[in-house]
């Protein structure tokens, strides 16, 4: 797998997040955090018109036109061993993870950090 480098660019993040018109925008501020709290080389961006994670190479993107829920894409999620159930799906190329609420947020934070850490050991065996 080719070493992708990707900029961190939490300013762009910041100024989408703050135009942001969603019910659940509290929510996906503290999906936000978790995320870039599990580990220090995790950087994020907008790709696909929508916040991203990065660590050598796409890792999860919110997909912020679904309103009912927070709803996160993880590329390639099939490869993280993921034995809590947070993510969903099973289609060939990506696993979803879905959010409901704040209290749900909260319920699902180690499993989404889990989640998160397996795919940064997948990519550190990788290369």
């Amino acid at each position: 797998m080719a070493k992708v480098k990707i900029l961190d660019n939490t300013e762009a993040v910041n100024a989408y997040m703050r135009t942001l018109e969603h019910p659940l925008k509290a929510e996906m501020e503290a999906i936000r955090t978790i995320i870039m709290n599990a580990h220090p080389q995790i950087t994020e961006g907008i790709k696909w018109n929508s916040p991203s994670f990065y660590y050598r190479g796409d890792m999860v993107v919110f997909a912020p036109h679904i309103k009912i829920r927070v709803h996160l894409v993880f590329p390639n999620g099939i490869i993280i061993k993921d034995e809590t159930g947070l993510l969903e799906g099973d289609y060939i190329d990506r696993r979803m993870a879905y959010f409901y609420n704040m209290e749900d947020v909260v319920s699902k934070k180690t499993a989404l950090e889990k989640a998160v850490l397996g795919w940064v050991k997948v990519m550190d065996q990788a290369n």
